[in-house]
């Protein structure tokens, strides 16, 4: 998923002082303020007081997290649902989503100049995107309500950190991108008249990271992942509670203030709670949202190409032990 331009702190993979391996989560993710809880219950002590130990490296190289998750060389991964399902997956690659952290609120979008309207505006004009991130898809359901595809656009392929950069391109007339570049590209190219087309604002729901463990561990300790979501869900809550404090905890781990750290968080994203990934993911009776979702975006992936097999979301979730834990 999407990245701040800041040093990640390689937090190691080993297995630290936990008194016995099957206590161990190694996790990896990309840089991403959303992941903040799991830093933040680490350094309250929720994970020693749930008698885990805890270790998370950031890596942006997706390849790099489905590489690791295969070779056993970590627990979990945390990403969009939509890279979730991206390509190389196919139904036997490892990794099973047990719940959400958090959802994007405008932290995604697509960035227009002063000549672009509606959607509409854009066909046969050359937008500029990165494959497989969040606002791609939301660019792509934009379209869809006007009837229209991708296939009708000129679409660039850039790195998304390169986006500020690319929109000062006249010839561009869009850029698919996420914060920070999101708020510098409104604050900085004022000679084109930027403004946002479309925000994972519009789409609450879809652009939500989830939290991938891989299957075999879940089967063989499940009361470990019990024990990490109640940990993980106090996180959130305590930022519910005390948002000043958490961002003092949080900030250092990405490089950042305790102010630049809110701007990436408020009005960008909000952190899930137990009761909100409950109603989200659902039972293994009565699925929530999360299946309804999971098929859209899946479509979204195969049309743009993001994904070459259509997963099956009761095969890819796992809602039992998340509608097995008691309300915080």
């Amino acid at each position: 998923m999407k990245s701040l331009k800041v040093l990640a702190v390689a937090l190691g993979l080993g297995c630290a002082t936990a008194a016995h391996a099957d206590d161990t989560i190694r996790i990896m993710a990309p840089v991403w303020t959303g992941f903040a809880p799991v830093l933040v219950a680490q350094d309250l002590g929720y994970f020693k007081d749930a008698h885990l130990s805890v270790d998370l490296k950031f890596s942006d190289e997706r390849s790099d997290v489905m590489a690791a998750m295969a070779h056993g060389s970590i627990e979990m991964e945390m990403r969009a649902l939509n890279e979730y399902q991206g390509r190389p997956r196919d139904g036997n690659t490892p990794g099973i989503i047990i719940g959400s952290i958090d959802r994007s609120l405008g932290g995604d979008g697509v960035i227009v100049d002063g000549s672009i309207h509606t959607v509409s505006d854009l066909k046969g004009r050359t937008v500029a995107s990165e494959s497989n991130i969040p606002g791609r898809l939301l660019l792509q359901m934009e379209l869809h309500k006007h009837g229209m595809t991708l296939a009708d656009l000129k679409m660039k392929e850039i790195l998304t950190s390169d986006s500020v950069a690319v929109f000062a391109d006249p010839s561009i007339a869009a850029v698919v991108t996420y914060q920070p570049f999101l708020q510098q590209i409104l604050g900085i190219s004022a000679d084109r008249h930027p403004k946002e087309l479309v925000s994972s604002a519009d789409y609450p729901d879809y652009i939500v990271d989830v939290l991938v463990v891989r299957n075999d561990d879940l089967k063989a300790s499940p009361d470990k992942y019990k024990r990490f979501l109640t940990a993980l869900y106090k996180a959130v809550a305590y930022y519910r509670s005390n948002p000043e404090d958490f961002a003092k905890i949080a900030a250092p781990h990405f490089d950042l203030s305790p102010d630049d750290f809110k701007k990436s968080v408020v009005g960008s994203l909000e952190y899930t709670d137990l009761a909100q990934s409950r109603a989200y993911m659902g039972t293994p009776e009565k699925p929530g949202k999360i299946k309804e979702i999971f098929v859209t975006l899946m479509g979204l992936n195969i049309e743009n190409g993001a994904a070459s097999v259509r997963l099956d979301p009761a095969h890819s979730i796992d809602s039992s032990l998340i509608a097995a834990l008691p309300a915080q």
